[in-house]
C-alpha cells in the first residue's frame, strides 16, 4: 500500500511540474535558439503519404497527408532552432515503400518503425488529422500507448497546451491502439491536429499560419516533456 501511494504522489508532483513548465512556455514563447534541446532527439512522423492520403477535407478535399507533412515540417523548424536533433520518418509526399512492394501499407509501417529504432529518440510524435460522422465535433487530441504511464502523463501536458492555445480544442488525452504508438520501446505520442470532417476545423487546418500555431504548440509540449525528464521512458 505504501509503495502504491508513493507512486501516485510522485505522479502528481511530476504532472504539476510539467503543467508549470507548459504554462511558462505559453507566457514566454520564444526559447533560446540552439540551447533548449541539449542534443535530445525527436522523431516526427508525418502520418500517411503516397497512395495513402488519409482522410480528406469535407469542403476542399485537401488530403490529410499533405496537412500532416506541412505541420511536421513546421514542427521540425521549431525543434531544430531550439537545439533538438530531429528525424523525419517522411520528408515529402511519397510513401515509405518501393513501387514494387506488394503490400505498400505494410512496408510503409515497417519503414517507419525502422527509422524510429535507428534514431533511438527521446520522443516520437506522430502528426495526423481526424474525422467523425458529426461535423460539429472539433479540436485537437493527443493519444498515447495504453500501457504507458509516461505516455499518459506526457500526453496530458501536450493536450493542456492544445486546449489553451488552439481554437475549439477542449478535448481530453486518451489511450490509442495505433501502430506508431506501440511499434517501439520509445515514448510516443500521436497528435490529431483537428477534424477534417468539420468545416470549421478544416478551414483552420489548411491555413499556413494556423498550421504553424499548431506546430509551435506541439513543440512547446515536447519541450516541456523532455525538459522534465520524460524522454526515453515507457
Amino acid at each position: 500500500m505504501f509503495v502504491t501511494v508513493k507512486k501516485k504522489t510522485i505522479g502528481i508532483i511530476l504532472f504539476v511540474l510539467l503543467i508549470t513548465v507548459s504554462i511558462g512556455l505559453l507566457i514566454s514563447p520564444i526559447l533560446s535558439v540552439g540551447s533548449a534541446g541539449n542534443g535530445k532527439t525527436v522523431v516526427i512522423d508525418a502520418g500517411h503519404g503516397g497512395i495513402d492520403g488519409g482522410v480528406v477535407g469535407v469542403k476542399t478535399g485537401t488530403k490529410e497527408s499533405d496537412i500532416n507533412l506541412s505541420i511536421a515540417r513546421k514542427l521540425k523548424t521549431h525543434l531544430t532552432q531550439a537545439g533538438y536533433n530531429v528525424v523525419m520518418t517522411r520528408v515529402n509526399s511519397d510513401g515509405l515503400y518501393g513501387m514494387a512492394s506488394k503490400n505498400k501499407k505494410l512496408k510503409d509501417m515497417e519503414r517507419r518503425k525502422e527509422k524510429i529504432e535507428e534514431a533511438k529518440p527521446d520522443l516520437v510524435v506522430s502528426i495526423h488529422c481526424n474525422q467523425y460522422p458529426r461535423a460539429s465535433v472539433r479540436g485537437a487530441q493527443v493519444f498515447y500507448a495504453p500501457d504507458s504511464e509516461a505516455g499518459k502523463t506526457s500526453a496530458a501536458v501536450v493536450q493542456s497546451l492544445l486546449n489553451t492555445n488552439l481554437e475549439a480544442s477542449k478535448r481530453v488525452e486518451a489511450p490509442g491502439d495505433y501502430y506508431i504508438l506501440q511499434c517501439s520501446q520509445y515514448l510516443s505520442l500521436l497528435v490529431e491536429c483537428g477534424f477534417l470532417s468539420s468545416p470549421d476545423d478544416e478551414k483552420l487546418l489548411i491555413d499556413a499560419d494556423y498550421q504553424d500555431k499548431v506546430a509551435y504548440t506541439v513543440f512547446s509540449g515536447i519541450h516541456a516533456v523532455l525538459n522534465a525528464g520524460q524522454g526515453a521512458a515507457t
